[in-house]
C-alpha cells in the first residue's frame, strides 16, 4: 500500500510540474502577443521606420557582410555597446552613447576576437531562448499594457516609453528566470559558447561570414515582424503557431547567407589581391627603368 501511495504521489507531482512547464512556457509568448496587441496603438512612424532600417542593414549583412567586415564590426559594437548600456546603466542617453562608442572603438582594434566573441554570444542567446522559456513567470508586479489602455491611439514618445516599459519588464522576468535555471542548463549553456568559441577562432573566416549571415537574417526577421505588427497581421502568434516552419526558414537563410558569403567574397578578395600584386610590378618596372636611366 504504501508503495502504491508514493507512487501515486509522484504521479501526481510529474502532472503538476508538467502542468506549471506549460504554464510557464506560455509565459513568454503571453509577453510576446501582449506587446502585439499594444503596437496597435503605435504611432506608425515608431514600426515603420526601424522596421524598414533593420530590412535594409540586415541585407546588407546578409549578403555582403563579410566584404565589409571591419565597417560591420564597428557598426555591431556599436549596437552591442548601446545595448548594453541601455540595460547596464541608469539608461540615459549619455551613458549609452559612450558605451557604444567604447564597443565599436574596442570592435576595431580587436576584431578576431570581437567576432568570435560575439558569434558565441548568438549561439549564447539561442540557448537561452530554448532553455529558459519554462522558467519565465507568468506573472510580474510590472504590467506595461496599462500604460496602453489610457486612450486609443499613443504618441511617439509615448510608444517609445512603452517599447522601454516592454523591455524593462522582460529583463527582470529573465533575471529571475536566470536565478531558477538548473545547473545543467548553465552547463549546457557554457559547453555551448566555448565549443562555438574555439571554432569560431580556428575558423575566422567561416566563423565571420557565419556571424555575418546569421545576424543580418536575425535583423530581417524583426524587420518584417515590425511592418507585420504595423498592418496588424498578428506576426508573432503566427510564428508561434508555426515555430519549426519558420526556424527552419531561419536556418535556412543563415546556410545560404554564409555559403554566399565565403564564395563571393573569395573572388573579391582573389580580384583585389591581384590588382595589388599588379600595382607593385607595375611599380617596380617603372623603378628598374628610372633606375637604368639615371645610370
Amino acid at each position: 500500500m504504501s508503495g502504491q501511495a508514493t507512487a501515486k504521489r509522484s504521479a501526481q507531482t510529474s502532472v503538476a510540474l508538467a502542468k506549471t512547464e506549460r504554464q510557464n512556457k506560455g509565459a513568454m509568448l503571453e509577453i510576446l502577443q501582449s506587446f502585439e496587441q499594444v503596437t496597435a496603438r503605435f504611432a506608425p512612424l515608431v514600426l515603420i521606420a526601424p522596421g524598414l532600417a533593420a530590412i535594409i542593414v540586415g541585407l546588407f549583412i546578409w549578403l555582403g557582410g563579410l566584404g565589409f567586415r571591419r565597417l560591420l564590426v564597428a557598426l555591431m559594437g556599436a549596437i552591442s555597446g548601446g545595448i548594453c548600456g541601455f540595460f547596464l546603466s541608469s539608461r540615459n542617453i549619455i551613458s549609452v552613447t559612450i558605451a557604444a562608442s567604447l564597443a565599436a572603438l574596442i570592435a576595431i582594434i580587436f576584431e578576431r576576437l570581437f567576432v568570435t566573441v560575439l558569434l558565441a554570444a548568438l549561439a549564447v542567446a539561442f540557448g537561452f531562448a530554448i532553455l529558459l522559456g519554462p522558467y519565465i513567470q507568468a506573472t510580474s508586479t510590472a504590467n506595461p499594457g496599462k500604460i496602453a489602455n489610457q486612450g486609443s491611439t499613443v504618441t511617439i514618445s509615448q510608444s517609445v516609453e512603452i517599447v522601454k516599459a516592454y523591455a524593462i519588464d522582460f529583463t527582470g522576468r529573465t533575471k529571475q528566470a536566470c536565478s531558477q535555471m538548473p545547473l545543467y542548463s548553465w552547463a549546457i549553456i557554457a559547453a555551448l559558447a566555448v565549443i562555438v568559441a574555439v571554432a569560431g577562432f580556428w575558423l575566422w573566416r567561416l566563423a565571420s561570414a557565419l556571424c555575418c549571415a546569421a545576424s543580418g537574417a536575425l535583423l530581417i526577421f524583426v524587420g518584417m515582424i515590425l511592418l507585420l505588427l504595423y498592418k496588424g497581421s498578428a506576426p508573432i502568434t503566427k510564428i508561434a503557431d508555426r515555430t519549426p516552419f519558420y526556424a527552419a526558414l531561419f536556418i535556412g537563410m543563415t546556410a545560404f547567407g554564409t555559403l554566399e558569403q565565403l564564395l563571393l567574397c573569395r573572388r573579391e578578395e582573389r580580384k583585389a589581391r591581384g590588382e595589388k600584386r599588379a600595382n607593385r610590378d607595375k611599380q617596380g618596372t617603372e623603378q628598374t627603368i628610372q633606375s637604368w636611366r639615371t645610370s
